[in-house]
């Protein structure tokens, strides 16, 4: 099923990227530009064929694609046919649409899989305080990861029903420490050792309620973990009442999916922006995870390590992080190319608002449009854009083939 699981995924990310091409294709047709090829992969051809004025193929190396438009700088080679439809002689407004067709189909690609993840799976609770949705027993022990963490049989009522908390409470604060979250609550709770007091808000009054608190043994997280490695839980004994945390995801209807979906979205591009950001720091995370060292869950990962992670999903039917998984990959993918970085479609977008600004100065000053800017003065910086881009991807595919990460 890991097989699988890594082909259906890897199949995923190649549809992601020929809707991307396909994005620059459809808009540039329909302003009346010129679309030659529209390749998905590189290096050797696997197979063409044309139809109309357009060649399409598929090549070897799945990793990418291309949509070849006619003039798209002013040192391309036109036919006769293509002098007036060269993109570079558009206006600014429609080059800015064409390179940001690609980048449009991946947010919506995202946008759509956020939206079947909310209706089929559900998405993370937006409910962040601590409200106790059940009232249990206290398991006295917890079986180790190989056993997925099952609690051991109880029966009776629990030390917090018995106190007097009630479903629907909000514990705001545990020994007078406030508690935001239903983490708070469990990492105030665990230290504690006889009667304490646990403060509630419940139907507009606030109460403070002391509960004798249970000592059980439970997996907790490694204290030793750091943000450049994730050890396993390790095995104590810990104070707990017999309080059942909301649940981790809400399912939505088809309407109420619509807002739940844009807000998660919301989310996951304010996640993607700061991993961008943090992308260079993560180089020595990732030579140390090379040479032998721990391998960090958030160091970034490969084409082919994001298809291992989705295969690992897919093997444990964990559909939701599979789907999650490629809908956070398009978002970057999106945020990525608006870098205003040649070769990035961002790179391009730059250029052309710089012609414009240029030409609207120049316009005011009383001096003729400027001529499209050359692109051979930009390939120094698009070289060494090349260079570390490639050895950031060399290094990233380095490590997910020898110390790849594992979810489960």
């Amino acid at each position: 099923m890991l097989i699988i699981g890594v082909i259906l995924f890897a199949l995923g990310i190649t549809i992601s990227i020929a809707l991307h091409e396909a994005g620059h294709m459809w808009t540039a047709r329909a302003l009346g530009m010129k679309v030659r090829r529209y390749y998905i992969g590189f290096g050797p051809k696997i197979f063409s064929f044309r139809r109309g004025e357009t060649e399409y193929g598929l090549k070897a190396i799945p990793a990418g694609g291309f949509c070849d438009i006619a003039g798209m700088t002013q040192h391309d080679e036109l036919e006769p046919d293509e002098v007036d439809r060269a993109m570079y002689k558009q206006k600014t407004w429609k080059r800015l649409v064409v390179m940001s067709g690609g980048i449009v189909m991946n947010f919506v690609l995202g946008i759509v899989l956020v939206f079947v993840l909310a209706m089929g799976w559900g998405l993370p609770n937006p409910e962040t305080r601590a409200v106790v949705n059940g009232l249990v027993c206290v398991a006295p022990t917890q079986a180790p990861k190989e056993q997925d963490f099952a609690l051991a049989e109880c029966s009776g009522v629990g030390p917090a029903e018995a106190a007097g908390i009630k479903q629907g409470d909000v514990i705001v604060a545990v020994n007078g420490k406030t508690t935001e979250t239903f983490s708070d609550v469990v990492d105030a709770t665990q230290p504690q050792t006889g009667t304490v007091d646990y403060t509630v808000e419940r139907d507009g009054r606030t109460l403070v309620i002391p509960v004798p608190v249970a000592q059980a043994q439970r997996y907790v997280n490694n204290p030793a973990n750091t943000d450049s490695q994730s050890l396993p839980p390790v095995s104590k004994n810990v104070g707990a009442i017999g309080i059942a945390a909301p649940p981790l995801l809400v399912k939505y209807s088809a309407l109420d999916a619509v807002p739940a979906t844009f807000s998660f979205t919301g989310d996951i591009f304010g996640r993607s922006v700061q991993g961008l950001v943090q992308m260079p720091g993560k180089v020595v995370d990732l030579w140390h995870s090379v040479t032998g060292g721990e391998r960090g869950l958030d160091t970034p990962v490969s084409v082919v390590g994001a298809s291992v992670i989705g295969g690992q999903a897919a093997e444990h039917s964990n559909w939701e992080t599979f789907i999650l998984l490629l809908a956070t990959l398009n978002f970057f993918l999106g945020i990525f190319n608006l870098l205003p970085l040649l070769p990035l479609d961002g790179g391009h977008m730059a250029v052309a608002i710089y012609e414009k600004i240029r030409n609207a100065i120049r316009g005011r000053r009383g001096l003729p449009v400027g001529g499209p800017v050359d692109y051979t003065k930009l390939m120094p910086l698009t070289y060494v854009v090349i260079v570390i881009g490639g050895a950031y991807m060399l290094l990233t595919l380095t490590a997910d083939i020898v110390n790849p990460i594992k979810i489960f």
